[in-house]
């Protein structure tokens, strides 16, 4: 019989300790079908963002009868929207981002920031972090006085190699760590001006990393230019991209790399000063 001071007691021991004397990532701990769960949730993108039962499975290397089981489970509490033979991922998703995203003093601090950097520059900033191989942008902010904004939404996801926002982060990682990702990464090409070969990406992650920040001129979308800098934490370690996007019609490089840098490291800075405080 148990005792109040029996360490075996897991309602009363807070600590976790892991145990990695049986197979798997996390030995005893860990839950495949949790794990498996969430990469059926990661496969739907900005660009697959309806697919049906066989291109889940496909995408996931998962059986069609495990993939249907997820897709009904995540169904049934509100995740995923059923269209005839498409599935879709449901706005009640962005709760489990939201609510990792709420316990953060960073984003506290970087939402009012970006608000300010985006109406004193009239275009739409974002901030975001690295996930495997794509960025996902976790804060957003639109000048009132633009008819027409960037159409990226908080939650979306797309590939790191081809944004700035996933230049200055891929920057940022370790040598070895960078390595890997370059040697595993898929460079899909998406506009003309899409790096794909990993020798030139090198040489521009490189100059990323030389010289603190990333221009990333139409290779995401025909039009579309984007800045991004680092946002440094209190500890001065570099946790996610500060990002202006803007038509390229309306601003030009030489402005970029002028008038929207200065102001984007200001606001980079500022979002770090007060995380020291």
């Amino acid at each position: 019989m148990r005792t109040q001071s029996d360490p075996t007691d897991e309602s009363d021991n807070d600590e976790i300790a892991i145990d990695s004397g049986d197979p798997g990532p996390a030995g005893r701990d860990y839950v495949n079908a949790l794990a498996r769960g969430l990469e059926v949730i990661k496969v739907f993108t900005r660009y697959t963002p309806k697919m049906t039962l066989s291109e889940v499975a496909q995408a996931t290397g998962m059986t069609r009868a495990t993939v249907r089981r997820f897709l009904l489970t995540l169904a049934h509490e509100g995740y995923v929207e059923i269209s005839g033979k498409h599935f879709s991922l449901r706005p009640k998703i962005l709760e489990l981002g939201f609510s990792a995203l709420s316990s953060m003093d960073l984003w506290d601090v970087v939402q009012p920031v970006i608000n300010d950097l985006s109406e004193k520059l009239s275009e739409s900033c974002f901030a975001a972090v690295l996930d495997g191989e794509s960025v996902i942008y976790v804060a957003r902010a639109t000048p009132n006085n633009r008819r027409v904004n960037v159409g990226i939404s908080i939650g979306s996801r797309v590939p790191a190699h081809c944004v700035s926002t996933g230049r200055v982060l891929l920057a940022s990682l370790p040598e070895d760590q960078l390595h890997q990702y370059i040697e595993t990464m898929t460079l899909t090409k998406f506009t003309p001006n899409t790096i794909t070969s990993r020798v030139q990406l090198r040489d521009v992650l490189e100059e990323v990393r030389r010289q603190g920040w990333s221009i990333v001129d139409q290779e995401l979308e025909v039009g579309l230019r984007s800045l991004s800098v680092p946002i440094r934490d209190g500890s001065d370690q570099i946790v996610a991209a500060l990002n202006v996007c803007c038509p390229s019609t309306r601003i030009s490089l030489e402005e970029m790399k002028t008038r929207i840098l200065a102001n984007t490291f200001e606001a980079s800075r500022n979002i770090t000063l007060a995380l020291h405080c």
